[in-house]
């Protein structure tokens, strides 16, 4: 790890000491988990004093039976110093809501409609969690570690 990256990462745990549950290094990236409450506060702070202007990811892992079920996951870039920062949110299953990104990052409005079709995490304030990439209809949520792989959909016709 270069000593730039280190200084920067250093920079933002200290700055955000008190919102973050706990911050580690993974593969040169930071990494911080913190409570689906900061969630808000520290995207604000890392982009309006770290830079972190590029929202490239919001994604779940799903780690059934432990409980909290679901990490949301989000990857941020810094794209005048080309850095990455991560931020893990450990979710609950039966209150499987986070804040929205769109008003903060546009680009949110798509990747959290993915993120809500395919673990079903709710992103509150999003105005349009529309399918993206399965059809209307469809039951389920299949990325889900429990969505059963033999289950057959509702046949839907055609549209012309």
């Amino acid at each position: 790890m270069a000593a730039a990256d280190t200084m920067l990462y250093e920079r933002i745990t200290t700055t955000l000491v008190g919102l973050v549950t706990r911050s580690w290094e993974s593969f040169g990236m930071l990494v911080l988990e913190l409570e689906r409450e900061q969630l808000l506060p520290v995207v604000r702070r890392l982009k309006d004093e770290f830079g972190f202007d590029l929202f490239l990811d919001v994604t779940a892992i799903d780690h059934l039976p432990r409980e909290p079920r679901f990490d949301v996951v989000y990857h941020f870039l810094c794209s005048a110093q080309h850095r990455r920062v991560r931020l893990k949110l450990p979710v609950a299953e039966h209150d499987s809501s986070v804040a929205t990104l769109t008003h903060l990052y546009g680009s949110a409005r798509f990747m959290e409609r993915e993120a809500h079709e395919m673990y079903g995490i709710t992103f509150t304030g999003n105005p349009d969690l529309r399918p993206i990439l399965l059809y209307e209809g469809f039951v389920g949520h299949p990325l889900r570690k429990d969505y059963p792989m033999e289950l057959e959909q509702p046949i839907v016709p055609y549209r012309k």
